[in-house]
C-alpha cells in the first residue's frame, strides 16, 4: 500500500465517522462519535482487505482511491481536466441537507491491475499481462461481501451497534450502484449473475436497516 493510496482511505475513515456520527455530532456526543470512528475504521479495513486478498489470489494488485467523476456528459469528449471529488462532496453534502437522515456512503473506488507474476504464470514470461472483467468483477464482489458480514456481525454484538452496522448495509448499497467507476459499475461490466446475486442480498439487508 503506497502513501498515496494510505492518505485516501484514511480521508475516507474520517468521512464515513461523519456520516455515520452526524447526529452525534449535532448532539456532541464524542463517545459515540469516536464509536463511529472506529466502527468506520473496521469497515474500511476489511473493505480494503476483501479486496486485496481476492486480488493476491489472483496475482493481481488493487489500489483504493477516493471515488472522482471525471466524464460529465454522454460524448465521448466531455472530460473534466480534474476529477470532481464525488465521494466526498456527495457523502457529506446530503447529509448535511437532510441533517444526518441521509446515509450515502460511496466513498472509495478500486483499480485492479494483473501482475507481472500472473503474466508469467498463467501465458510465459513474454505474453502479455492480462486481467479479465470477470476477475476484476469478483474482486470487488469481495469488497461487497466483505460489508455485508460487517453489516451481519456487528447487529449480534452485545454493544449496541446496531445504528452502525445499518450503515455497512448501506454502504454495500450505494457501492453497488452500476455507475461510473463505483463497484457496481465493475462487477456488472464482468458478470450480470454476479451483480444480480450480490444486489438482491444487499436489497435484503438494506431493506431490513431501513424498515425494522
Amino acid at each position: 500500500m503506497n502513501l498515496s493510496e494510505t492518505v485516501h482511505l484514511l480521508a475516507a475513515v474520517i468521512i464515513l465517522s461523519v456520516i455515520a456520527g452526524f447526529d452525534s455530532i449535532l448532539n456532541q456526543s464524542w463517545i459515540n462519535l469516536a464509536q463511529a470512528f472506529l466502527f468506520s475504521l473496521i469497515l474500511i479495513f476489511v473493505v480494503v482487505y476483501a479486496r486485496k486478498l481476492m486480488a493476491y489470489g489472483l496475482d493481481c494488485g488493487v489500489e483504493h482511491r477516493l471515488w472522482g467523476i471525471s466524464r460529465w456528459g454522454f460524448a465521448a469528449h466531455r472530460y473534466l481536466k480534474t476529477d470532481f471529488p464525488a465521494g466526498v462532496a456527495l457523502p457529506l453534502f446530503l447529509s448535511v441537507i437532510s441533517l444526518g437522515r441521509i446515509k450515502f456512503p460511496s466513498l472509495i473506488t478500486y483499480e485492479a491491475t494483473a501482475l507481472k507474476t500472473r503474466s508469467a504464470k498463467r501465458f510465459g514470461y513474454y505474453s502479455y499481462t492480462m486481467l479479465t472483467d470477470w476477475h476484476n468483477s469478483i474482486i470487488g464482489a469481495a469488497g461487497i461481501i466483505g460489508a455485508l458480514l460487517v453489516s451481519l456481525v456487528i447487529y449480534f454484538l452485545p454493544i449496541g451497534w446496531e445504528p452502525l452496522s445499518k450503515i455497512a448495509a448501506y454502504y454495500a448499497f450505494v457501492n453497488l450502484i452500476p455507475y461510473s467507476k463505483l463497484d457496481g459499475m465493475q462487477i456488472f461490466m464482468g458478470s450480470r449473475v454476479l451483480w444480480t446475486t450480490l444486489a438482491l442480498i444487499t436489497a435484503i439487508f438494506t431493506s431490513y436497516a431501513i424498515f425494522l
